[in-house]
Parts: structure tokens; sequence; C-alpha cells
């Protein structure tokens, strides 16, 4: 199983690991801030414990120099972020957060394509 997962494309990996995070993220606030009985927030926060530890097993297997993964998944974050957010708080981005994000999917590519002399 891990030989397979080691093999599959590192945008694949780090897509996995940016919604595992995203997700972790979304399931941790529910967990904090909506009025849920004692044993359900302990799920939610439980629930987030295991997809925040998801992320960083998936993001650790993509086989590329660290240095240059930082970039490619701060880019593939913003956007699975966003998508997460729709779907969990039902909340789309507005004109700020598409221009930043133009930014960050620019510093991500250059980041990670650009190779200096």
């Amino acid at each position: 199983m891990l030989r397979l997962i080691q093999i599959a494309p590192p945008l694949v990996l780090l897509v996995i690991a940016t919604t595992l995070e995203a997700s972790g993220d979304a399931v941790l606030r529910m967990g904090l801030y909506n009025n849920y009985a004692g044993t359900l927030r302990v799920l939610l926060f439980l629930g987030a414990a295991a997809l925040l530890f998801g992320y960083g097993l998936f993001l650790n297997l993509a086989p590329l120099e660290f240095s240059r993964v930082v970039g490619l998944y701060i880019a593939t974050l913003f956007v699975v972020w966003q998508v997460i957010n729709y779907f969990a708080f039902g909340t789309l981005p507005n004109l700020p957060i598409l221009v930043g994000g133009a930014f960050i999917l620019t510093g991500g590519a250059i980041v990670t394509f650009w190779k200096p002399n």
C-alpha cells in the first residue's frame, strides 16, 4: 500500500494533503464555535486530529524536495481551502480573496518551478 502511495503523482498527494488539512481545520472550527454537546464536540476534535494527521502524512509522502513542495502546497491549499469553505460554511471568496489568491498561485508557481542558474 505504501509503495502505491509513493508512486502516485506528487500533485495527487498534495491535493489529498490539502483536502485533509482544510477539512480538519473546518471540523475543528465547527467543534470550537458551534454549540454542540460535550460528546459531539469531543468527536469533532478527534475527527479533526485524525484529518490533520493524515494531512501531515500525505504531505510528507510527496517525493519532492521540501523547499519546492512548499510553493506548490500553498497554492494548492489556497484553492482547496476555498472549495471547503464554500461546502462547509457556504461562503464564496470575495474580490480581495481572489486577487490575493492570484498572488498566492503566482508565488507558488515561482517557488516550485523557477530553476535558478
